[in-house]
């Protein structure tokens, strides 16, 4: 069987229709935030985006926004519907780990859901550098944590408030925490949310 580390596990998924994490439509925490305290325009991106729903969302709400994915059917799917929809966004099919050299310094903001529990745990802090390398200085991160829980398996890869704290400050700076306004029915009480400021 293919790792989490292998775009090959994740479209084996998507074939088999095994995306149990799939909305098919914007995460509410993402939509109660942005509704409530935007953070600032500007280019976004949002990593692990999947079929684009948070990304064509945050599009029509004026922010300039790059999907990634590393799944050939998510990009597919997520480029589809924003046609469909006439929405100007971008998805670009990379892996995230690879996303500093390229797109370093390139973003004014990020969109982190379901991208950090579904990595390879070992991995994290690199994920958490990769993030930091396409962030300007004194850029954005907004994100929602999930599966706040202690033990089991993955993906999704339980995660600790206490592990998100070790592993962002420094690079980044923790503003504003809390649990989200509103979640789906399943993750109720198993989310947190963060925004943070880079920095460098």
């Amino acid at each position: 069987m293919a790792s989490v580390s292998s775009a090959h596990f994740w479209e084996d998924l998507y074939a088999r229709r095994g995306d149990g994490w799939e909305l098919g439509r914007p995460a509410p925490p993402l939509v109660d935030w942005v509704e409530t305290t935007p953070p600032p325009r500007g280019r976004v991106a949002v990593v692990g985006c999947g079929r684009g729903h948070d990304a064509r969302y945050l599009a029509r709400h004026g922010y300039a926004v790059v999907g990634f994915d590393f799944a050939p059917a998510a990009i597919g799917e997520a480029r589809a519907l924003a046609r469909r929809e006439s929405v100007d966004v971008a998805f670009e099919e990379r892996d995230v780990f690879s996303l500093g050299g390229e797109w370093a310094n390139a973003f004014d903001g990020v969109w982190e859901y379901t991208c950090f529990c579904a990595i390879d745990p070992r991995r994290r802090r690199e994920y958490v550098d990769a993030i930091a390398a396409i962030l300007r200085p004194g850029g954005w991160l907004l994100a929602c944590f999930y599966p706040i829980r202690r033990g089991g398996g993955g993906p999704p890869f339980p995660v600790a408030k206490t592990e998100v704290r070790r592993l962002f400050v420094p690079p980044f700076r923790i503003e504003r925490e809390g649990g989200p306004i509103r979640s789906v029915p399943r993750r109720q009480g198993q989310e947190w949310m963060i925004l943070a400021r880079k920095t460098g």
